[in-house]
């Protein structure tokens, strides 16, 4: 991992650009948990309090599209706490064209214009692939902000992709609680793998979202294997979150990573 840039934001969270290979992303950290304001500092420097760290995940419109809701999200996990990190998902943003992600996306846009039924096959072509590369990626990214002395455990995960959580609940030990956001299709693939996930979760969903299948995301809520999970529900579009269903998420984490 290489830090790229660095800034301090106004509310004191120190924000980070890195490079982990070819991989972008940003790390935000609470003022408490900063060794140094500058990534310049020597490594030897210690963390004044190492704190829990939430993976944001998110849709595949690129970082730079999705940075304001991003920041948004780790000023809130900051305040209470909590170091965030993200990295940018395969084919998306400036990462390397990927034609196979590209062609199913085509393909998605073209039977949704022409009121098509979005087939189980083109699921899988969007969905399958993107998660069997970019979960590899996360944990690749997971090992290398563990060793930094200003970050400790335990880890959680928050948003979409739904299926790329589920995935990362499944294989990966370090992550003990997730906040999932119900907004994307589903493969049928894995509604198994949910049935193997045990972490405590908290699942958004938005039961007028435009983009998803109300039922599929009910069912797959029923799917889920954890002994503690909870379902939000709330009116209104994909983009109508309200603001009570960050508050909601804030106290789940806090009560599992704290």
């Amino acid at each position: 991992m290489h830090f790229t840039s660095e800034q301090r934001l106004d509310d004191g969270v120190l924000e980070r650009g890195f490079t982990l290979g070819e991989i972008p992303g940003i790390l935000w950290t609470p003022a408490s948990a900063s060794a140094s304001a500058s990534v310049s500092a020597s490594a030897s420097a210690s963390a004044s309090a190492p704190v829990p760290l939430i993976l944001l995940g998110h849709p595949t419109l690129g970082l730079r599209k999705m940075y304001p809701r991003l920041v948004g999200r780790a000023r809130q996990a900051a305040a209470d706490g909590f170091a965030t990190a993200t990295i940018e998902l395969p084919g998306c943003g400036e990462r390397p064209r990927w034609e196979a992600a590209e062609q199913a996306r085509a393909d998605l846009r073209r039977a949704k214009q022409a009121g098509e039924p979005i087939s189980d096959e083109l699921i899988d072509a969007l969905i399958l692939p993107l998660v069997d590369r970019a979960v590899p990626e996360w944990q690749a990214a997971l090992d290398a902000l563990l060793e930094l002395p200003e970050i400790g455990g335990p880890v959680g995960y928050s948003g979409g992709v739904i299926s790329i959580g589920i995935r990362l609940a499944v294989v990966e030990p370090r992550i003990t609680a997730a906040g999932l956001f119900a907004g994307s299709f589903v493969p049928r693939a894995m509604f198994e793998e949910a049935r193997r996930v045990t972490i405590p979760l908290h699942v958004l969903l938005q039961w007028d979202d435009e983009g998803n299948d109300r039922q599929a995301a009910l069912d797959l809520f029923d799917a889920f294997g954890s002994k503690e999970k909870s379902l939000h529900a709330n009116m209104g579009g994909h983009t109508g979150v309200p603001q009570h269903a960050g508050e909601d998420a804030a106290g789940f984490f806090t009560r599992h990573l704290k």
